[in-house]
């Protein structure tokens, strides 16, 4: 069994930055690619970043490249968002997900924490 626990949403004006963490336990953390998806109110979820396991292949939603950059600890277990010149439109519940790869998605998910960006 994997848990993912996201932590660092809050409240932010446009402009200003955030930064999240995706904690996990559990030993099936080692050999999995990591993901950021997002899902505002109304909107299918989207992948926002994905990064592999070494770190080396990363992955941008076009909508966020050059403001939020993906990170990882593995010695940690942890997987980082840094989002900064945060926008209204990146208002949304951010989940960390497991096994992220270009085909979708993987099989585990935290429960998400709330990002609002104010105007």
């Amino acid at each position: 069994q994997v848990q993912l626990v996201e932590s660092g949403g809050g409240l932010v004006q446009a402009g200003g930055s955030l930064r999240l963490s995706c904690e996990a336990s559990g030993r099936t953390f080692s050999g999995y690619a990591m993901g950021w998806f997002r899902q505002a109110p109304g909107k299918e979820r989207e992948v926002v970043a994905r990064i592999s396991w070494s770190g080396i292949n990363i992955y941008y939603a076009d909508s966020v490249k050059g403001r939020f950059t993906i990170s990882r600890d593995n010695a940690k277990k942890t997987v980082s968002l840094q989002m900064n010149n945060l926008k209204p439109e990146d208002t949304a519940v951010y989940y960390c997900n497991r096994g992220s790869t270009s085909l979708g998605p993987g099989d585990y998910w935290g429960r998400g924490t709330q990002v609002t960006v104010s105007s």
